[in-house]
């Protein structure tokens, strides 16, 4: 759809068109329409393109009626009815009526069984659906992170450190495919729900990732996807209490999530690690994860539990010169044994710089520079300028904050490392 003048029109009386704030309410509330929709006419592929109808609709007729006041619960009962008009519709009307419920015109979804693993909850479904066997984990995992955080094509390819055109191809064949076998629209029970609970929990995990440190944009954070996927860790603790994986990530998660009111200053502008006010750390949340660790049990732990064993230490640091960098290091270490990633192994080698020097750090990162995987990851470049300026190779440094800065779509860390740039 092309702008118009009607498009650029403020209405919200915050300086923000017509057309932003269409735009920002969807990108909120996309995973619960596409859900709601998704449970009418059982078929992820086709919920997205109804939800993007409603996105159309918002754009034609916001700018002259104004933003509802509550602007997701238009978006949704505007893609509902669409999906319900489709259903009666089609030539299968008897058969999908049976199947939702007489009462299709309701806003709330008709009552599941009375079954005591059942959870009532679309998005939770629609991981489910999306993480089915019969795609690849790289077909579930960028559909997923799609539908459910409503990501671009270009962020997805950027958390696979894959091309955009790759990650559109998985996205298209997923939805095709999901729609040729038929996968129904639910929670699985049993060995199907474990079978796909490693691909639920690398979704959850990378939403997380993506609303912990924006890819692009002009914000560092993108806190609703951070609760997103914080409250559907949570609710997969309950489903599966005997899973120490589960309770891994959701420690992970709710450590993370504590450092959140910590990382931006008053203007937006990232405040790293080192110069955070521990103080702003949501002393309930470390709480919360560190009791989710303690569920876990005591090993052999997982890629989570071990990511959350590194978060717990430093969330018990009661300043950053408390960190007790060795062993967050040899957590590295094993993680890195368990789950080989030339990620990990830069995260390695800061803990490793902070232990033992920055001398040592740097060998293990000029031991990745030529990781096809890390072409073009700026956070590379951004450690080994780190690293340079603190052995004091300023110029070297200066070069690399440069590059990484070159390299990042987020507008915020640009600005960090230009900074850091001018400064070395």
């Amino acid at each position: 759809m092309t702008g118009t003048d009607a498009d650029a029109v403020d209405t919200t009386g915050t300086g923000s068109t017509t057309a932003e704030t269409v735009e920002t309410v969807f990108r909120i509330e996309s995973a619960r329409i596409i859900a709601a929709v998704a449970r009418v006419v059982r078929d992820v592929g086709l919920a997205e393109e109804i939800a993007q109808d409603a996105l159309v609709a918002a754009l034609e007729q916001w700018p002259e009626s104004g933003v509802p006041e509550r602007p997701g619960a238009w978006l949704t009962a505007v893609a509902k009815r669409r999906a319900i008009d489709l259903v009666r519709r089609g030539e299968t009307y008897a058969r999908k009526l049976a199947e939702v419920g007489r009462t299709l015109e309701d806003a709330p979804p008709p009552p599941e069984p009375a079954d005591p693993e059942d959870i009532d909850d679309d998005l939770l479904r629609l991981v489910f659906t999306a993480c089915h066997p019969v795609l690849s984990t790289e077909a579930r995992t960028a559909l997923t992170l799609r539908l459910l955080g409503g990501l671009t094509t270009q962020e997805i390819a950027r958390a696979f450190l894959t091309s955009e055109a790759t990650v559109a191809q998985r996205i298209v064949r997923a939805k095709r495919k999901l729609a040729a076998a038929g996968v129904p629209f639910e929670v699985p029970y049993g060995e199907d729900r474990a079978g796909r609970l490693s691909s639920v929990l690398e979704v959850v995990y990378l939403v997380f990732n993506e609303g912990y440190s924006a890819t692009a944009g002009d914000d560092l954070c993108r806190p609703a996807l951070c609760e997103d996927a914080l409250r559907l860790a949570r609710v997969l603790e309950g489903l599966m209490p005997g899973e120490p994986e589960v309770h891994g990530l959701a420690a992970l998660l709710e450590l993370q999530a504590s450092r959140i009111p910590a990382r931006t200053g008053p203007g937006g502008e990232p405040v790293l690690l080192a110069g955070q006010n521990r103080a702003r750390w949501n002393r309930m949340l470390i709480l919360r994860g560190l009791e989710a660790l303690r569920r876990a049990g005591e090993g052999p732990y997982g890629p989570y539990c071990l990511q959350a064993a590194i978060a717990a230490c430093h969330a018990r640091a009661v300043r950053y010169e408390d960190t007790d960098w060795a062993v967050i290091a040899a957590l590295y270490g094993r993680l890195a044994a368990l789950t080989p990633s030339p990620v990990v192994e830069l995260n390695r080698a800061v803990a490793v710089s902070m232990a033992e020097g920055p001398e040592a750090g740097l060998r293990l990162v000029d031991a990745l520079t030529d990781e096809p995987a890390l072409r073009g990851y700026h956070l590379l470049p951004s450690v080994r300028g780190d690293l340079l300026e603190r052995l004091g190779r300023t110029e070297e440094a200066r070069a690399e904050f440069e590059r990484a800065a070159s390299l990042t779509l987020n507008e915020r860390e640009r600005e960090l490392l230009l900074g850091r740039a001018r400064r070395s």
